[in-house]
């Protein structure tokens, strides 16, 4: 879900200056490896989520105040497909809540690809649980279809948390969330083969502490590459890696300290997501003309 507005514009835009003029200064400031280029869809003008497949092709959604649909676009911005699923019948009109991020990954059925839709965001603290969709990836796209699909309904330990982070971890098979708010954000996880319409209480797996104050610091996307070995976390202000090691579980891997990966500061950048091939990520920020951000994963020592 969108912060206050108001507060974040106000709060933002200078800390952005001062942070973009420190980065140059400290040579660690890199733009996209791609030149950017418009996000045309006027349907994706919240876009809050993005998930790659084959292809370079975009799966991407918009958060709170949207149907229940999500949209396929091309690396070009190009509206390849809207793809409409029934969500919650309790949620009149829209069926969905807030919709905030966006997964791949494996599914019930061996060797088939699979699409997670995060109905996660809860800015109030309040929704007794929060909804993730399961959609079969397509084979074909149409400029409108319908897709079938499953939902799982998930509860927290410790009471209802705002979340924009939602992972899926292939070697551990479970769906991992990160809470978006506090100073130390929490990290959850349930089981991945979950049974349509279940209703599950999630595992805390651990904590995050991540540098910096206020909004500025707020957990707002996250993915995990598809063999399982690389993990990125970004907020508002930076994008933060890391590598796991062997069958550590994800709460361990980021008991680490992370690297600091390049991105170009965006007015509101709810989202990133690995290429298939985990050599690279994009990012993209909500509102018009937002643009695609392609970036190279480095090397590291």
């Amino acid at each position: 879900m969108r912060p206050n507005t108001d507060r974040l514009m106000a709060f933002i835009p200078s800390r952005i200056a001062i942070f973009t003029f420190l980065l140059v200064l400290l040579g660690l400031g890199a733009s996209a490896q791609n030149a950017p280029v418009k996000v045309v869809p006027a349907e994706l003008s919240e876009l809050s989520g993005l998930f790659i497949s084959k292809g370079n092709l975009i799966f991407a959604h918009n958060d709170s105040g949207d149907t229940s649909r999500f949209f396929a676009i091309d690396a070009k911005g190009k509206l390849i497909s809207t793809l409409y699923f029934k969500g919650d019948p309790s949620i009149k009109r829209l069926g969905v809540t807030d919709c905030e991020d966006i997964a791949g990954g494996p599914g019930p059925v061996k060797d088939k690809s699979y699409i997670y839709l995060g109905d996660i965001g809860d800015n109030g603290g309040k929704r007794p649980y929060v909804t993730v969709y399961r959609f079969a990836e397509p084979s074909k796209l149409s400029g409108n279809m319908q897709i079938q699909n499953d939902a799982v309904h998930l509860k927290y330990p410790n009471g209802p948390q705002d979340a924009e982070t939602l992972m899926i971890d292939p070697i551990s098979k479970e769906l991992i969330i990160v809470s978006k708010r506090q100073d130390t954000v929490g990290i959850y996880s349930a089981p991945l083969f979950f049974k349509n319409k279940d209703t599950l209480t999630m595992k805390k797996q651990g904590s995050l502490y991540l540098p910096g104050r206020g909004l500025l610091k707020y957990v707002v996307a996250g993915d995990i590459s598809r063999d399982g070995r690389q993990i990125l976390l970004k907020t508002y202000t930076g994008v933060y890696y890391w590598q796991r090691n062997g069958k550590e579980s994800i709460s361990e891997a980021l008991r680490r300290k992370p690297t600091n990966l390049p991105y170009t500061l965006e007015s509101q950048g709810e989202a990133i997501g690995f290429t298939p091939d985990g050599k690279a990520y994009y990012c993209i920020s909500e509102g018009k003309d937002a643009v695609i951000y392609r970036y190279n994963i480095p090397k590291l020592p």
